[in-house]
């Protein structure tokens, strides 16, 4: 080429999550049985849609709209259903036009970043998302700023480090709460939340809310929506029917916009988000003809708790297994479905391994464990011996080192059968 085509930031794009699945499919073609608990996909753990919703989508895809454009901000009354049901949380208002629809959340959370003056910066937490810290890193052709949730106090947020990062940082334009949290399972309280907002409002800051798996919370959690609590901070909240309904497949995901006429600037960047998605056209027309269906039915509602109730039961056996494991630092979980669990200060070094009897195997988790941080070459061995496939806490823009797991296993003879594996690989590799 006459000129380098990729930007700086382009190095800057990992997801772990799937990096994962290639070596562990390599193995697969060595003979190695995989249990994925990489990524949360319930779909795939056997998570059985009622045939209500399935109905909803088969009569639906018998309509010839489904298959035609829509308006570029998304179904007029897909969107007046949205604004009227955040309108019900009694915080701020809004109507059909602080709405727009894209392809699902990853599509959202690309064009948000992408539109951000180069030397604007998003803080977020650590442990990171992947998506959000490497959007947010590669459109600033640097690492992500993040704060940290301290997972020796419940993961909440240091709030002090985030204040501080904001205070002595002038490029830093907003904050983002991931809530229910991935990849902790930590829900923020409202006390946390108020005081984010009040930094927001002190250094002239957006709040963007990444609210994916609001819906998705138990053993008598409440996961409040940025409507209910930003008062009059301009913020974004970005929401989809992958976890809640759950459609993953649908790629299907909204953003809210609030107090979008109390910043020029914010201002702006609302219409430059909806003159993005003008430019693509419009978003998938089926999922947001069926979302009004879905989320407005009346067993709706069962469903969900009826799916919340199954994670928090499968939570609470996790913790039973793992949660007295004295080299971890063990947090329960309050929402979402996923776990991420450190190993104590020291626990960990570059000489531990697992007893791998087939030698193709063998030889190629070897060659990963060369140079990688502690916590890739526990995944590495533990993937090599037992088949349980997890993703290292540290890529996750995380100095800790740990791993998370998801709490989607339906067949919970298979649950436990899979965290007794784990529990006792730990106590056998950090004996090794």
């Amino acid at each position: 080429m006459r000129k380098k085509l990729l930007s700086e930031g382009s190095k800057e794009f990992k997801y772990e999550i799937r990096e994962i699945v290639k070596k562990a499919n390599l193995l697969k073609s060595f003979g190695l049985s995989v249990h994925w608990e990489n990524i949360g996909d319930p779909i795939e753990k056997k998570c059985q849609l009622p045939v209500w919703v399935k109905d909803i989508v088969a009569d639906l895809a018998q309509q010839n709209r489904s298959y035609g454009y829509c308006p570029s901000k998304g179904i007029l009354a897909t969107r007046e259903f949205i604004a009227e049901q955040t309108n019900k949380s009694g915080g701020v208002q809004i109507t059909a036009e602080d709405i727009l629809f894209f392809n699902g959340m990853g599509d959202a959370i690309s064009t948000a970043y992408q539109l951000l003056d180069a030397t604007s910066r998003l803080i977020g937490p650590s442990p990171a998302y992947s998506t959000h810290s490497s959007a947010e890193a590669a459109h600033a052709n640097t690492e992500p700023i993040t704060y940290r949730l301290n997972p020796s106090n419940h993961w909440y947020p240091d709030l002090e480090e985030l204040e501080n990062k904001v205070k002595y940082n002038p490029n830093i334009v907003g904050i983002l709460i991931i809530n229910p949290d991935n990849p902790t399972g930590m829900v923020y309280p409202l006390e946390t939340l108020k005081k984010i907002v009040a930094i927001a409002r002190e250094y002239k800051l957006f709040v963007i809310s990444d609210e994916i798996y609001n819906k998705i919370v138990y053993n008598g959690a409440r996961s409040y929506a940025l409507a209910e609590y930003i008062e009059d901070i301009p913020g974004i909240a970005m929401k989809g029917l992958s976890k809640e309904v759950p459609w993953p497949g649908s790629r299907c995901g909204w953003m809210e916009f609030y107090n979008r006429d109390k910043d020029p600037e914010f201002n702006s960047f609302c219409n430059a988000l909806d003159n993005a998605k003008m430019v693509e056209v419009c978003s998938t027309t089926l999922p947001q003809l069926a979302l009004p269906l879905i989320l407005g039915d009346p067993r709706f509602e069962t469903h969900r708790t009826n799916l919340n109730e199954r994670i928090g039961k499968r939570s609470a056996l996790i913790n039973s297994i793992l949660g007295e494991v004295p080299e971890l630092t063990f947090n329960p979980t309050f929402g979402a479905f996923y776990n991420s669990i450190i190993f104590k200060d020291g626990v960990l070094n570059n000489s531990q391994t697992l007893p791998i009897s087939n030698p193709k195997i063998k030889e190629k988790v070897e060659e990963w464990c060369r140079g990688v941080s502690s916590d890739y070459r526990f995944v590495y061995y533990l993937l090599g011996a037992t088949g349980i496939c997890v993703v290292p806490v540290s890529s996750f823009c995380s100095d800790l080192q740990g791993f998370r797991i998801t709490l989607l296993e339906e067949d919970e003879e298979e649950l436990r059968k899979v965290f007794n594996t784990l529990r006792d690989a730990i106590k056998e590799y950090v004996r090794s």
